[in-house]
């Protein structure tokens, strides 16, 4: 009888668990995951490596245009646009109409080559020795061809406008527009649209002068009421002009942006709230050789025109990336992380020994043994001083796997250690790069309206754009939060170094007070 009574409770307790146990399988996904990605065919696109922003002797930088294609073919680049200040780029083989801002900066002594332009011309041989074509195609883009095969797109109409604002730098591309007055971005943008191009705020660390704080908490403080109102401008272009895609989060060794993905978080929390995105690009903004392979952007497309590339980055369709990290608090974190996942190797002996020359260059400043409006100045790279990599691999992400069913995202990788999930400017979880899915329900209560990846390797470090979680039930509910701003030319700036140099007069007080 015991026995029967046993028998009949299991089955009781199976019978009951049955029903709970089907429902906890088929248990819906928590989250509708946009993914900026979801349009890629992988078996079809190739990551295409692209200078966004890059100089020559045709304003300020250093090198002639026919030095800065060379070095860009030597490190790697399939698709350039050369961005000079205030000129528009039309060509790679002869010179192009707009030479004002050359020509004034060469009577300043302020670019390389004693103001030298050298231009391609039809074909002829680099430094180097390497031959090469440059021809427009019958798609109408500019390729530079070497012997060896290997194409180079130009990007057309490459121009960073605003030559004589305070830092208030746009860069476009598609659009024959050229603008240097003394203004601020706003003009910039909305001539960029007008033209029908596509813009990007550029490094937004020099206009707010946010690249000499020292400590990542401090620097676009939402209590502050310079970074604040700055915010509040960035959110309201990016808001009201569908041609300014986003901003530049990691460029020219990643000193003065080290603190961009928190301005990118913040304008990522406005933004998916609405259920909009905001992308973000990486860049060398090269001035010199040296400084051409920092960072670039990897256009996801099938094929190496100036249409697949307007379409990758209106889209999202690219990842910005960079050999290069400057920030001392991501750094720690990904120090810990290799030293968990794969011990004290010699690359975390890299990453840490980094993160103390951070440490000690905050001190020295703080303590006043160096200049009080330094900034730390110390950056994470593998490249040598000649700009050249000393890393044969580079994080690559191969394909991106959203399963809504079960709330995950994969990123198949290759060339990489570590994966940062990061939500509401938090690091929610460092991974293995093993190929392992990553679980929102995990993280149920942490999440905002996005998360969005990082992928650090030896080479470097990778950045996703964020998928939005939920969009379509947010779309028109909150409006993008703007808060006050106003187009005051360049008197905007004038915050920023106000803010600055009251930073810098304390800093000194606060030292002579300690000694």
């Amino acid at each position: 009888m015991k026995q029967t009574k046993a028998i009949l409770a299991v089955l009781l307790a199976v019978t009951l668990c049955v029903p709970f146990a089907l429902f906890a399988m088929a248990r819906p996904g928590d989250h509708a995951i946009t993914n900026p990605y979801a349009a890629v065919n992988w078996e079809a696109a190739r990551a295409y490596k692209t200078a966004l922003h890059t100089h020559t002797t045709a304003s300020d930088g250093d090198p002639t245009l026919k030095q800065s294609v060379q070095r860009h073919a030597e490190t790697g680049f399939d698709i350039v646009a050369t961005t000079d200040h205030g000129t528009v780029n039309y060509t790679w083989a002869e010179p192009c109409p707009n030479k004002l801002i050359h020509d004034v900066l060469t009577a300043l002594g302020r670019n390389g080559q004693e103001g030298q332009l050298e231009y391609l011309g039809y074909e002829g041989a680099f430094d180097n020795g390497a031959t090469y074509t440059y021809a427009t195609a019958d798609n109408g883009d500019d390729y530079l061809t070497l012997a060896e095969g290997k194409t180079i797109l130009r990007l057309p109409y490459g121009i960073e406008n605003n030559a004589v604002s305070v830092n208030a730098h746009v860069n476009s591309w598609f659009a024959d527009y050229c603008d240097n007055s003394i203004t601020t971005y706003e003009d910039a943008v909305r001539g960029v649209e007008k033209a029908g191009g596509v813009c990007v705020i550029n490094h937004p660390g020099e206009y707010t002068k946010a690249r000499y704080e020292l400590r990542t908490e401090n620097a676009y403080d939402q209590n502050n009421f310079a970074y604040s109102y700055y915010i509040n401008k960035y959110a309201g272009l990016i808001a009201e002009h569908k041609s300014c895609i986003g901003i530049d989060i990691n460029s020219k060794g990643d000193n003065r942006t080290r603190f961009e993905r928190k301005l990118w978080d913040i304008l990522l929390q406005r933004f998916s709230a609405n259920g909009e995105n905001v992308f973000a690009i990486a860049s060398s903004d090269a001035h010199q050789l040296s400084v051409i392979d920092t960072g670039f952007s990897l256009l996801l497309m099938e094929e190496q025109t100036s249409a697949a590339a307007r379409k990758a980055l209106e889209n999202g369709e690219f990842f910005a990336a960079s050999h290069c990290l400057g920030n001392p608090d991501e750094l720690a974190d990904i120090a810990a992380a290799l030293k968990e996942y794969y011990g004290e190797t010699d690359l975390y002996q890299k990453v840490d020994g980094t993160v103390q020359a951070m440490a000690e260059k905050v001190a020295a400043i703080e303590s006043g043994e160096e200049s009080a409006d330094e900034s730390i100045g110390v950056t994470y790279s593998v490249l040598d001083g000649e700009g050249y990599t000393t890393c044969d691999t580079f994080p690559a992400v191969n394909a991106v796997t959203v399963d809504e069913a079960t709330d995950t995202i994969t990123l198949d990788t290759s060339d990489a250690l570590l994966i940062r999930w990061i939500s509401d400017g938090k690091l929610l979880a460092t991974q293995k790069a093993d190929g392992s899915p990553f679980c929102l329900r995990d993280y149920e209560e942490q999440l905002g309206d996005y998360v969005r990846a990082e992928v650090f390797g030896e080479g470097g470090i990778l950045y996703t754009q964020a998928f939005l979680l939920d969009a379509a039930d947010k779309t028109g509910e909150a409006p993008v939060t703007r808060g006050l701003y106003f187009n005051m030319g360049v008197l905007d700036f004038l915050f920023a170094e106000i803010h600055r140099w009251t930073e810098v007069i304390l800093r000194f007080f606060a030292t002579v007070f300690i000694k």
